[in-house]
């Protein structure tokens, strides 16, 4: 079982910076991505930025160019990095780790951790 912790959520002015950490009981070097999620318009959560194993980093359109995921093995932390935050950019932000294992697939998501932007 991995546990994934998210911090570093806070309010902010629109235009301004935040990163969020995302602390994994486990190694995130087992992970076959790890990234982070917000709500979408229905039930889903909606990907962000994520990055894979091999190190390909996938990003939503609007977060493109202003966000940016990364990662330390060491301290089994993922980070966003979010600059030129907007109002639209207001959600909770979700930690999620997948890791596969032959046939059998491990899907986890941290608490997640709220973001808010002022106008």
């Amino acid at each position: 079982q991995v546990q994934l912790v998210e911090s570093g959520g806070g309010l902010v002015q629109a235009g301004g910076s935040l990163r969020l950490s995302c602390v994994a009981s486990g190694n995130i070097f087992m992970m076959t991505t790890m990234g982070w999620y917000r709500p979408g318009p229905g039930e889903q959560r909606d990907l962000v930025a994520t990055f894979t194993s091999g190190g390909t980093t996938n990003y939503a359109d609007s977060v493109k160019g202003r966000f940016t995921i990364s990662r330390d093995n060491a301290k089994n932390t993922v980070y966003l990095q979010m600059n030129s935050l907007q109002p639209e950019d207001t959600a909770v932000y979700y930690c999620k780790a997948a890791r596969e294992s032959g046939l059998a697939k491990y899907t986890y998501w941290g608490q997640g951790t709220q973001v808010t932007v002022s106008s």
